[in-house]
């Protein structure tokens, strides 16, 4: 269910974020980010409490320390009725692609591995485990489906097809810069940043700018640094706890499975701990 906001008309909503346009403030959109949780491409119920105000407020902490041109329109004033959940940001040409970029072998990268030692195509060394640090990042791109279909993993070449050789070059340059920014700051902080996904628009100038959520516990993978040094691996920080639940109890036919109130109240906690680990030298 969408927040009526004075002023503001509902124009899109994703599986997480609802838009708004306002004719007082001509290219700008309200992105709102509700407390949906999906996994497998599928909205799940109930939603996690309070998600849209942390992975806000993680997304902000994070195009604050990023250093790359951004979509944030400044300064940040959003409408009292989403005060926390919202950000207000520069309309762009998005592009249909999301720039994923994976440092750590895990998830479906592990799957595909094991089968064929290849992630996405990407021929990898041999003998890797689950979990190792691969010998350098990999961007691999995947072409973000309209809702309700599935998004799909696509070669460099089919994204210099859908937005020509030069976007596609510097979407990738970009995505594997903010991947390293990123995972230097975390590191700093006792987190893996295992792998995340980046969206990318044009602006009217040309510009090459990072949208929509930035590195959240949704478009990461984020691991404890201390666990991983243990051996005890895939400690994450992010819904990996609702991906897990879900896999163990639906066979990907017909409606999914309502989630426990366990796996909401655990994954809450490890939205929460994250922020708290990454923002408490902040303070």
């Amino acid at each position: 269910m969408t927040v009526v906001i004075p002023g503001w008309e509902h124009v899109y909503s994703g599986k997480v974020r609802d838009l708004y346009r306002s004719d007082a403030a001509p290219g700008q959109v309200l992105m709102v980010a509700s407390d949906r949780v999906s996994a497998f491409d599928h909205v799940l119920e109930p939603g996690i409490p309070d998600k849209g105000v942390l992975l806000t407020t993680l997304s902000r902490w994070w195009f604050d320390r990023l250093g790359v041109p951004d979509h944030l329109v400044q300064p940040q004033v959003v409408p009292a009725e989403v005060e926390g959940r919202a950000m207000l940001v520069q309309e762009l040409d998005m592009h249909p692609i999301e720039a994923v970029v994976r440092g750590y072998l895990a998830g479906s990268g592990w799957k595909e591995y094991r089968a064929t030692r290849t992630v996405c195509g990407i021929p990898l060394p041999a003998g890797l485990a689950d979990g190792d640090r691969l010998p350098e990042p990999i961007y691999t791109p995947a072409w973000k489906a309209p809702q309700g279909e599935h998004d799909e993993n696509i070669p460099f070449e089919r994204t210099v097809e859908l937005v020509g050789a030069e976007t596609a070059a510097a979407i990738r340059d970009a995505a594997l810069d903010v991947f390293a920014r990123a995972s230097a700051i975390a590191e700093e902080r006792g987190v893996i940043l295992a792998d995340t996904k980046f969206e990318f628009g044009t602006d009217a100038a040309g510009t090459l700018v990072l949208a929509d959520e930035v590195l959240t516990s949704d478009s990461s993978r984020y691991w404890d640094a201390v666990e991983y040094a243990a051996g005890r691996r895939g400690q994450s920080f992010d819904k990996q706890i609702v991906r897990d639940w879900l896999a163990a109890n639906w066979d990907g036919r017909g409606a999914p499975p309502e989630l426990p109130a366990d796996v909401v109240e655990r994954t809450a906690a490890r939205y929460r701990e994250l922020i708290d680990r990454l923002t408490r030298r902040d303070g």
